[in-house]
């Protein structure tokens, strides 16, 4: 026999120490990153954008609605895509992910134009004078891609409808449960 003292049994469970220390930095990370994403991404952004347009109001107006329209249909596919059937809660987040990537642009100019911090302003004002038009453009692509996203959705809908019915048509005059009646 040894004299070496018996040790408690492991009991399974999570480790919740370890668990809150990953939350707790975590956090703090997104608290930082949130802070100096604020100071930075509204005007690196404008000027982004800015550059793109170079002034020109038709460029700043069909810019925004390609950008508007896209990173508002692209992130809708993905989440339409991703909850259309059951899955684990961390592929939902997978796919949550990704549709927040792609709408990125449009989050992006979405912080200009409602923020209040000294980056939020002065991307506006970068807007205003380098990319006039653009975020008018913006919101009318955001807009029209949710109309259409809704119009395919309804269309596809009644298509749907309309096969069950002509199904359900089909399946009755192939019955010969009622006897034919003279048409005099």
């Amino acid at each position: 026999m040894s004299d070496a003292p018996a040790t408690a049994p492991r009991v399974p469970g999570r480790p919740w120490k370890k668990w809150l220390t990953w939350a707790a930095v975590g956090i703090v990370l997104l608290l930082i990153g949130a802070w100096i994403g604020a100071a930075f991404i509204p005007r690196w952004w404008s000027q982004r954008i800015g550059s793109q347009v170079d002034g020109s109001i038709p460029a700043g107006i069909t810019l925004g609605l390609v950008y508007g329209f896209l990173f508002t249909v692209l992130p809708l596919l993905v989440l339409l895509w991703g909850f259309r059937r059951r899955r684990s809660w961390k592929t939902w987040l997978v796919f949550v992910g990704a549709a927040i990537v792609l709408a990125l642009p449009n989050l992006f100019t979405l912080g200009i134009v409602v923020g209040t911090g000294n980056a939020a302003h002065a991307g506006d004002r970068t807007l205003d004078v380098e990319a006039p038009g653009f975020r008018g453009g913006t919101l009318t692509g955001a807009i029209a891609a949710g109309l259409a996203l809704l119009g395919v959705w309804y269309l596809l809908g009644s298509r749907r409808r309309a096969r069950r019915e002509v199904e359900r048509l089909r399946g009755e005059s192939e019955r010969p449960d009622e006897p034919a009646t003279p048409t005099e």
